[in-house]
């Protein structure tokens, strides 16, 4: 009987096998710096702060895409696919 893989080395082994997922998480971590960018000033503009809400708005989708995959991946290993 196999032990059900964690989340941490089901997202490792997607990072090494899947492109899609790659990329998807690498563009997280370039909005998550965005977002570290924005946060690090005092004050933000008008138009700052609508980028800051459509950023969020874009790494949620991504969140979600990249959760979609791990789902699949997850449902074709216990399938054996």
């Amino acid at each position: 009987m196999s032990v059900p893989m964690g989340e941490v080395e089901l997202r490792q082994q997607l990072l090494s096998k899947d492109d899609e997922f790659k990329r998807l998480a690498a563009e997280h971590q370039s909005y998550d710096e965005q977002l570290e960018q924005l946060n690090r000033r005092h004050h933000l503009s008008e138009e700052e702060r609508i980028q800051e809400i459509t950023i969020k708005k874009k790494k949620l989708m991504l969140k979600d895409q990249m959760y979609s995959i791990v789902q699949k991946y997850r449902k074709d290993l216990k399938t054996g696919s």
